[in-house]
């Protein structure tokens, strides 16, 4: 009989890690697409307190989360101001990137140490995993009613060229931290 080894504990908590980022993801869009910007908000951060929980270097993890927030605020207010993005829910501001946008945005910096690990030290690879990831996520978004294109060409174009900037920042200083926090 042929034995079946058990993944180590930080393998499970990597497919943890991802299993909640996908469930988070999910229920905070659909919820969006609803209208409950602040139910949204809390589905994300859920995932983000866990990882949190979690974390071997949680001061690296909070650089990381301020950082992504900080980009998210500006990136994706910027879509909102240019008209290229209409996003569902209540947004704080007029023009400013809703809540729940900039909790995905903390969700998603919690991926970076960790599960795209696999992406530090590699900015071509990050660039073009962001170039294609980002379109990709908002497209599914907008068909689940969280945000919508008035022009889907030119809206999935900035966003392609959007995460394939920002991608590879983030990497790189998940990259930095990470190292740090090893050190």
């Amino acid at each position: 009989m042929m034995a079946v080894a058990l993944p180590r504990p930080a393998a499970w908590r990597l497919l943890a890690n991802l299993a909640a980022f996908q469930a988070s993801w999910f229920a905070c869009v659909l919820l969006a697409g609803r209208g409950q910007a602040l139910a949204a908000a809390a589905a994300a951060l859920a995932a983000v307190v866990l990882h949190f929980a979690w974390s071997d270097a949680r001061r690296a993890d909070a650089w990381l989360t301020l950082a992504a927030v900080a980009l998210g605020v500006m990136f994706d207010s910027a879509l909102a101001l240019g008209g290229i993005v209409d996003y569902a829910a209540a947004n704080l501001a007029a023009g400013a990137a809703p809540l729940w946008i900039l909790a995905l945005w903390a969700l998603f910096a919690a991926t970076l140490r960790q599960p795209l690990r696999w992406l530090h030290g590699r900015p071509l690879l990050a660039a073009l995993f962001g170039g294609v990831g980002g379109p990709f996520s908002y497209a599914a978004a907008a068909r689940l009613g969280a945000c919508s294109f008035p022009d889907r060409p030119v809206a999935l174009a900035a966003l392609a060229v959007g995460w394939a900037l920002v991608t590879p920042l983030l990497v790189e200083l998940a990259r930095r931290l990470d190292r740090g926090a090893r050190a």
